[in-house]
């Protein structure tokens, strides 16, 4: 059985007085210890099936199950034990106002976990942050970073599962090198299943086990990673978004990730 099942999801908006049919039937499965990417580009969907699986998009249609269990509504503090998302602009997911430890100390508040000091100290250890980190402020640190507190905040409450949407794409190329590393350790030494959306292939390629290409809200092609590295596509639209991507990578005199 999948860790995460996506049946026919369809997401429907209404704005400015028309309808918006941001994803219309899609479906997808992850293993559970899996990496699985959504590519596409703007306004294919892709962050839209994020925020549908945390409940912060309007469910139309088609059915979210994580562990074989359909998901509630709202999603209530067993599903934050389970799933947490981490979001692609790290400053304006931090609490402008609030210390890096009372950022990484509220889930546990919240939830009524006691250690905060020992926990908070040891996921700055986790995400290679020093300790002195602890009572700085977002504005006071670098976007790799506020990035990683993000993920470390993400972390707190011990998930298994993270929604990645765009992680590093707001950040530099050699912070977003150490970014997508720190990722891959960290899934590998948790045992985490990702589902990460990206518009960029060559991050999906370094970072993804299958991929899911998204065009006008619809699933196009899913490719396995041997079959992405090989540019071996059945479809026009995902060919050209391999063609794009390889194309930027030659301008910038770039590889995937290291």
């Amino acid at each position: 059985m999948s860790l995460i099942d996506i049946a026919a999801l369809s997401v429907t908006f209404r704005a400015n007085g028309r309808t918006v049919r941001a994803v219309e039937g899609v479906s997808l499965c992850v293993q559970a210890k899996e990496s699985y990417g959504l590519v596409g580009e703007s306004g294919s969907g892709k962050s839209t099936i994020l925020r549908a699986i945390c409940g912060l998009a309007p469910v139309s249609g088609g059915a979210i199950r994580i562990g074989g269990t359909d998901l509630p509504t709202p999603r209530g503090r067993a599903f934050a034990r389970s799933v947490q998302m981490v979001f692609q602009d790290p400053y304006a997911s931090l609490h402008p106002r609030h210390t890096i430890d009372r950022t990484l100390s509220e889930p546990l508040a919240i939830h009524g976990i006691a250690d905060s000091d020992a926990r908070v100290s040891r996921a700055l250890d986790d995400v290679g942050l020093p300790r002195s980190f602890r009572f700085r402020y977002p504005h006071q640190l670098s976007g790799g970073q506020r990035q990683r507190v993000a993920i470390a905040r993400a972390l707190m409450l011990e998930p298994g599962i993270l929604l990645l949407d765009e992680p590093t794409s707001a950040l530099d190329a050699s912070v977003q090198a150490e970014v997508l590393n720190l990722l891959s350790r960290l899934r590998v030494e948790r045992g985490l299943t990702f589902v990460m959306v990206s518009h960029d292939l060559a991050v999906i390629d370094h970072m993804c086990d299958r991929v899911l290409v998204m065009q006008h809200g619809r699933a196009v092609e899913e490719l396995a990673r041997d079959d992405l590295a090989g540019a071996r596509m059945t479809t026009v639209y995902a060919r050209s978004l391999f063609d794009a991507s390889a194309d930027r990578m030659l301008g910038d005199g770039k590889g995937p990730p290291g």
